[in-house]
């Protein structure tokens, strides 16, 4: 057994463990990461980086479907299927290395094995098969042990037939039919890049539209989008169970008016919620208090024990990569003395990577009013958009939400081509304050995407010229 010392402890290494690790070894701090798996957890590996790269691919398969549109005739097009999830493997893989490569430049230590924490100083070090095989003495632990899909009775996943995201990633080929259980970010995003290779998509979700989590007028928009697409959409709709059954599954539903109904598909995806990896990593062993099934911590992401710390989807929502890097940050230069104002959940963008795009930050238009707020509102559609004409794409809008009184910026919401390269603008301009004028008055490059923001700032006050 080896036997190591440090100042910090991190336990996973995926957006929230290898950006701690690695701030904290900036800063000085010897630093050891704990992780059994590939580095880059799930975001890198079996998440983010890989969908986005199949989303690429349907992105494709979209153009090269109406490219005499563009004036393009294609007549004999093939698609290997392998090769598109090899692409996203090689992706993955690629960035995973990356992650190996900065750890070597920044000196930080990683120790293959999965992390048990035995005391407030002490993390136990356990392979594939339990046997500890080092102890590593620190002053500080940080826990980023990230999340999983969330299971629930009555839905038999099989990881074959009745699947979950990790699994939809590495289909063989895309089945004939796909039910989807769940109308969030992953569920959209995977309704999006299936419906593209011709499977027959039915996207279930219990709220009253999908994506609920966004402002209402997006949610309805990307439905309206989806089913032209030819995606069947049933909301207000309760999954009762889902069952494998002689090569094919039923899923059970509940509908609005309380009527059940029993729809078979060649496989179905579970994407209901995801729950915390606390199990077995020692939470026990201190009492390290928990909030609905995630680590509780401060704004420092201190947990209730002194030099115990937790981030990303371990600590709870939102269930972001930038988020669980911010909190690595936060919780690395608290740790090594710096004076810091812990973490602002205010605004933080939220994207969803489906055709239309989905990004947005901040209030939506109902929240803002149940705030108290007296709102101006500003759209623009991209249907006024020359650069989204020019590209094919003039579908979709930008929603700003304002202060009437101060003219302050208080949310956006975009649906439309690019939009999550967009929203950044946005989360900086609300990060410093920015209002309607100081939006519209900035001059804005022709013909572009983003000029969409300025009209729609300028639009919420009465000012626009292009609609």
């Amino acid at each position: 057994m080896e036997n190591y010392n440090a100042d910090v402890v991190v336990i996973g290494s995926g957006p929230g463990g290898y950006v701690a690790s690695i701030r904290a070894s900036q800063l000085g701090l010897k630093t050891i990461c704990v992780e059994a798996a590939d580095l880059g957890g799930i975001c890198l590996n079996w998440g983010c980086i890989p969908t986005k790269a199949l989303l690429k691919n349907a992105e494709y398969m979209n153009f090269l479907n109406h490219s005499k549109d563009f004036g393009i005739e294609i007549s004999d097009l093939k698609v290997d299927f392998n090769q598109v999830i090899k692409r996203s493997r090689d992706v993955a893989s690629k960035m995973s290395a990356g992650i190996g490569f900065l750890f070597k430049k920044y000196n930080v230590e990683h120790v293959k094995g999965r992390g048990k924490i035995k005391s407030r100083t002490t993390v136990e070090v356990t392979d594939k098969d339990g046997n500890v095989i080092a102890e590593i003495t620190t002053k500080n632990i940080i826990i980023a042990t990230g999340a999983r899909p969330r299971m629930f009775e009555g839905i038999d996943v099989d990881h074959k037939n009745i699947i979950t995201s990790k699994e939809a990633l590495i289909q063989k080929q895309p089945p004939k039919s796909l039910i989807i259980m769940g109308a969030g970010a992953i569920g959209v995003e995977f309704a999006y890049f299936y419906n593209a290779f011709g499977t027959e998509i039915t996207l279930i979700e219990m709220m009253d539209r999908i994506l609920p989590v966004e402002d209402e007028d997006i949610s309805k928009e990307l439905e309206r989008n989806f089913k032209k697409s030819k995606i069947k959409i049933l909301t207000s709709t309760k999954v009762l169970s889902a069952k494998p059954k002689d090569g094919h599954v039923e899923v059970k539903i509940q509908k609005k008016d309380d009527s059940e109904e029993t729809l078979v598909a060649e496989k179905a995806l579970n994407a209901i919620g995801i729950q915390a990896n606390i199990e077995n990593i020692g939470l026990e062993n201190l009492g390290i208090e928990l909030n609905r099934g995630f680590i509780k911590v401060d704004k420092h992401l201190r947990t209730n024990i002194e030099g115990i710390y937790a981030i990303g989807d371990v600590a709870g929502p939102p269930w972001l990569a930038h988020k669980a890097s911010a909190e690595g940050i936060e919780a690395a230069e608290f740790i090594a003395g710096h004076q810091t104002n812990g973490m602002d959940y205010s605004n933080i963008p939220g994207c969803t990577y489906c055709n239309p795009q989905v990004a947005s930050v901040g209030l939506t238009e109902s929240k803002a009013k149940e705030l108290g707020y007296d709102v101006k509102i500003g759209k623009f559609p991209f249907t006024a958009s020359g650069k989204a004409h020019g590209i094919g794409e003039a579908k979709g809008f930008v929603k700003m939400v304002f202060d009437a009184k101060y003219g302050e910026l208080l949310g956006a919401h975009m649906i439309g081509p690019d939009v999550t390269e967009m929203i950044g603008e946005i989360v900086l301009g609300r990060n410093l304050g920015a209002t309607a004028k100081s939006i519209f008055k900035t001059i804005h490059a022709h013909p572009t995407l983003s000029e969409a923001i300025m009209e729609a700032s300028a639009q919420a006050f009465g000012e626009a010229v292009n609609i």
